[in-house]
C-alpha cells in the first residue's frame, strides 16, 4: 500500500510540473551547449624494426578484436603509360592469388573458418594490406598476413580472372553519367596522360602479364618501405614478440629508391566541355581548377572558406537551390591533397533547362566571395560546423591510428590535425576573403557538363565561350549487335 501511495505521490507531482516546463520550452536555436571537451591522443607506442619496418602499436580492450593495416610507399601513378592497371592487378592478386605456403583456396579456407580477413590493395598514391581477427585467433591469422606481404605467388589464373573483371568495369564505365563527370573533370585538369587522371583500358590490360606483377611487387614491397599500425585487444610487448617473429626476418632492401612524384599542371585553363547524353533528363555539371596541398599554411581558412560555401546552410544551397531553384544538389569545396595539388570543385545536378542559368549562379557566387566579406553568421556557421565536427576524426582508437599512419607516410606532424583545428579558430572573415582572392581563379576555372545537348536551353554556347564536346567512345570496344 505504501509502495501505491508512493508511486501515485509521483505522478502527481510529474503531471502537475508539466505546465510549467512546457513555458519554459526553448527554440531550438535558443539551446545552450557546453564547450567541447578538449580532444587527446591516447596513448600509442612507435617503433622501428631492424629491417626498417615503422611499427604503430594502440591497444583497445573494448572488445575482442585485432586489427592491422600495413602501408607500403607506392601507388598506380608509377605505372608506366603502357601498362595502365598494373598497379590494381597487382594489389587484387597480391592477396587473391595465395602465397608459397598456401593456394587461393586454401588461404580463404582458414581465413573463412575464423570470421577473419586479409585484404590487399594499391591506389593511386599507396599501396595497402590490412587483417582482422578475433583476439584468439591473432597468431594464426597474423601468419597469414605475414604470408601474403612476404611471398605472393601472383597465381596465373586469378590473374586471368582479376583482368576479366577489370575488363567488366572499362565496359560499363558510361553507365553512370555521374562517374562520366568525375573521370572526365579529371583529364579535363590534369591532362589525359597524368597518372592523376588516366584510365585503363582494354588495350593495357592486354598488355599486362604475371612477369610485370611480380616486377612491380619486388621494385616496392620491402620492410623499408612499409608503416605497420595494429590495434586492438592485446599486450604490446606480446604483440612486438609476434611481429619480430613473422616479420623479423624480411630482409630490407638496400637500394631502395623514394620514387619522384609525376609533375602536376593544368591542362585546360577556361572553357566549356560537354558530353552528350542524349537519354538523360538533367545535367552533372562540375566547375572548377586545380588547388593545393593540405601543408599549405592557408589550409584551414581555405576549409572555412568550403564551409561558407558548401553544406545545407552553405551560399550555394542556400541561394542556388533554395532561392533560385536552380540544383536538386549543389556543392562547392575546395578539396586538397596530401603530396599532390588537389582541386577547387563546384557543380551538381541540375534541369536540362536550367543547366546554364545554374553555372552562371555558381560563379556569381564565387565572385562574391572575392568581392566582399563574409557575413558574421556564415563565418561563425561554417566555424562551427568545422570544429562540431572535429569530435569525429576521433570515433576510434582504429581512426587515429590510421590518421598517424598517414601523417608519417606523407611527412606531416603527428599533430597536424590539432594545427587545423587552431587555424580554424583563428580564422576571421577577412582571412576568407584574402584566400578567395588568392586561390580561386575564376579566370582558370574549366565547365564540364554530362547531359542532353539538344534539351539545354539556352545552349551552353550563351556562357560566351568555346564550347568543346568529348567523345567518351570506349577505345576497342566492340560495337553491339543487333539479333
Amino acid at each position: 500500500m505504501k509502495l501505491a501511495i508512493a508511486f501515485v505521490s509521483m505522478l502527481l507531482v510529474v503531471l502537475l510540473g508539466l505546465p510549467s516546463m512546457a513555458a519554459t520550452a526553448q527554440h531550438y536555436d535558443e539551446l545552450k551547449f557546453a564547450p567541447l571537451p578538449e580532444i587527446k591522443l591516447p596513448k600509442y607506442e612507435r617503433f622501428v624494426m631492424d629491417n626498417g619496418i615503422i611499427v604503430y602499436l594502440l591497444e583497445d580492450r573494448e572488445l575482442p578484436l585485432i586489427g592491422g593495416t600495413a602501408l607500403i610507399r607506392t601507388g598506380d601513378r608509377f605505372e608506366s603509360a603502357d601498362k595502365i592497371g598494373l598497379a590494381g592487378l597487382t594489389g587484387t592478386v597480391m592477396r587473391t592469388g595465395g602465397t608459397t605456403k598456401h593456394s587461393p583456396d586454401e588461404l580463404n579456407q582458414l581465413l573463412e573458418q575464423r570470421a577473419a580477413s586479409v585484404e590487399t590493395g594499391i591506389s593511386t598514391t599507396s599501396g595497402s594490406a590490412s587483417f582482422s581477427a578475433l583476439s584468439e585467433d591473432l597468431p594464426t591469422v597474423f601468419e597469414l598476413f605475414s604470408e601474403v606481404l612476404k611471398t605472393p605467388v601472383f597465381d596465373a589464373q586469378q590473374l586471368e580472372l582479376a583482368k576479366t573483371q577489370a575488363r567488366g568495369g572499362i565496359a560499363r564505365r558510361n553507365d553512370d553519367p555521374e562517374g562520366i563527370a568525375d573521370r572526365e573533370f579529371q583529364k579535363l585538369l590534369y591532362g589525359d596522360a597524368s597518372p592523376y587522371a588516366r584510365t585503363v583500358e582494354y588495350a593495357t590490360i592486354d598488355n599486362i602479364s604475371r612477369e610485370d606483377l611480380i616486377g612491380f611487387y619486388q621494385k616496392y614491397f620491402h620492410p623499408n618501405n612499409m608503416i605497420l599500425g595494429i590495434v586492438g585487444d592485446f599486450n604490446s610487448a606480446q604483440m612486438r614478440s609476434l611481429i619480430q617473429k613473422n616479420l623479423g626476418n624480411w630482409k630490407a632492401n638496400p637500394k631502395l629508391v623514394k620514387p619522384t612524384l609525376p609533375a602536376v599542371s593544368q591542362a585546360k585553363t577556361g572553357g566549356v566541355f560537354v558530353v552528350n547524353q542524349p537519354q538523360l533528363t538533367q545535367s552533372y555539371v562540375q566547375i572548377g581548377h586545380l588547388g593545393g596541398k593540405l601543408d599549405s599554411p592557408d589550409y584551414a581558412a581555405l576549409d572555412v572558406l568550403s564551409g561558407v560555401l558548401n553544406g545545407f546552410g552553405g551560399r550555394l544551397f542556400n541561394s542556388v537551390r533554395s532561392r533560385q531553384g536552380l540544383a536538386y544538389t549543389v556543392y562547392g569545396v575546395w578539396s586538397p591533397n596530401y603530396d599532390y595539388p588537389g582541386t577547387f570543385l563546384a557543380g551538381g545536378q541540375t534541369r536540362s533547362d536550367a543547366t546554364v542559368p545554374f553555372i552562371k549562379a555558381i560563379g556569381e557566387e564565387i565572385e562574391s566571395l572575392k568581392a566582399k566579406l563574409v557575413t558574421p553568421a556564415e563565418l561563425a556557421y561554417a566555424k562551427e560546423t568545422k570544429l562540431n565536427s572535429f569530435v569525429f576524426n576521433f570515433e576510434d582508437p582504429a581512426q587515429t591510428l590510421s590518421r598517424l599512419m598517414r601523417y608519417e607516410y606523407y611527412g606531416y606532424p603527428a599533430d597536424f590535425i590539432f594545427r587545423y583545428q587552431r587555424g580554424v579558430e583563428a580564422t576571421t572573415a577577412a582571412d576568407v576573403q584574402r584566400v578567395a582572392k588568392t586561390y580561386l581563379k575564376p579566370e582558370n576555372l574549366v565547365t564540364l557538363v554530362v547531359g542532353n545537348t539538344t534539351a539545354i536551353q539556352p545552349p551552353l554556347d550563351g556562357l560566351n565561350t568555346q564550347v568543346t564536346p568529348i567523345d567518351v567512345t570506349i577505345p576497342g570496344a566492340k560495337p553491339v549487335v543487333m539479333k
